[in-house]
C-alpha cells in the first residue's frame, strides 16, 4: 500500500475575481432582456463595479478586454430599455 500523494491540490484552484463581476453583469443581461422592473440600473451597476474592479487589479487585462467587449452591447441594452421606440444604434468594434 503506497501512502497518499500530499502535493497534489485537495481542491480546484480558486476562480480569479472577475468571474464573480463577470456573472452578475451577464445576470442582469438576462433580467434586462426578460424585461425585469430595474434590471436595466442594475446592470449599470454591475458594469461600473466590473470597471471599477478592472481598474483595482494589477493583472486584470483579459478582464479589461472583456469589458472593453461587453460593455457597448450593456449600454445599447439600456438604452433600448430606457427608449423602447428608438431603433438601436450600431456601436463600434
Amino acid at each position: 500500500m503506497t501512502a497518499p500523494n500530499r502535493s497534489a491540490p485537495s481542491s480546484p484552484p480558486r476562480p480569479p475575481r472577475s468571474e464573480p463581476l463577470q456573472d452578475e453583469v451577464y445576470r442582469h443581461m438576462f433580467r434586462l432582456e426578460s424585461s425585469r422592473p430595474g434590471a436595466a440600473l442594475e446592470l449599470a451597476l454591475a458594469l461600473l463595479r466590473a470597471w471599477i474592479a478592472a481598474d483595482a487589479q494589477p493583472a486584470s487585462r483579459g478582464q479589461k478586454h472583456w469589458l472593453r467587449k461587453i460593455s457597448p452591447i450593456c449600454i445599447e441594452m439600456i438604452e433600448s430599455s430606457l427608449h423602447p421606440t428608438t431603433p438601436p444604434r450600431s456601436c463600434p468594434q
